[in-house]
């Protein structure tokens, strides 16, 4: 959690220097900043600490499985919030998405009784999902707000870091900073090309398609981690898992056809 904090911490900074480049005004409203706390702490903070929770309790192949469902949120909480329109379309991709998801963990949490860590994973990754829609959404307010997408990142950035920051601590982690140069490369990785570039495309790709649209970048991830995860973390790709994915998937595609 230490790491995603500095991670955060350092694309906040990197963004606001980005911004004073660029002559962006990084000043909030009263407004903005209530909702850019909000935005910050979920998107930027909970999301990612929830889903490395996740994937210490289950392998990253299912974790990104549930998180690909956050398009179906965000449609959702977009309703909620912004009162965009709710169609038959996103029920039914709710729907099939928690099928998905059933199916996926079915055989996990037959045997619960042997140990919640599935179950306990699987909160994770929904906490996770939930909260990258709920930090979409904010980002698609914003847009329509006019607020700069480098004001907003700077600000989340940071205030995500601290959330992180604040979880570790209070999980006891030691905050001792990796100064050896495999980890600085790293953190710069994540910082500027992982965060900064990556957040300020896909918030541009939430301004001209929608919140529950652009959550469709994520229906892909569980396709690649379960690749991944089979080869190199040992997953078995069950008949109920496969089918779980396809459900899920389905569901996703179903909600973001036009």
């Amino acid at each position: 959690m230490v790491s995603v904090g500095w991670r955060m911490v350092a694309a906040g900074l990197l963004m606001m220097g980005w911004a004073h480049i660029r002559g962006v005004r990084l000043r909030l409203t009263a407004t903005d900043w209530r909702w850019t706390v909000l935005q910050g702490v979920a998107f930027y903070g909970l999301a990612f600490v929830a889903f490395y929770s996740a994937v210490r309790l289950i392998p990253s192949g299912p974790a990104a499985l549930v998180l690909s469902t956050s398009s179906v949120f965000a449609g959702l909480i977009g309703r909620a919030l912004l009162g965009t329109s709710l169609t038959r379309r996103h029920l039914a991709g709710l729907a099939l998405g928690i099928g998905g998801v059933a199916l996926v963990f079915a055989p996990d949490l037959a045997r619960l009784g042997e140990g919640p860590r599935a179950l306990e994973g699987l909160a994770w990754a929904a906490v996770s999902a939930v909260a990258a829609a709920l930090g979409t959404v904010i980002g698609a307010r914003h847009q329509a707000r006019g607020l700069a997408p480098e004001a907003a990142i700077a600000w989340g950035g940071l205030i995500g870091g601290i959330t992180a920051l604040t979880v570790a601590l209070l999980q006891g982690a030691p905050f001792a900073f990796d100064w050896s140069w495999r980890y600085g490369l790293s953190l710069a990785y994540l910082a500027l090309p992982a965060s900064c570039l990556n957040f300020l495309i896909y918030f541009d790709l939430v301004r001209r398609v929608g919140p529950g649209r652009a959550a469709y970048a994520m229906t892909l991830v569980p396709v690649v981690a379960l690749a991944l995860s089979w080869g190199f973390e040992g997953l078995l790709l069950t008949p109920a898992m496969l089918a779980g994915a396809g459900v899920i998937l389905c569901g996703n595609l179903l909600v973001l056809r036009r």
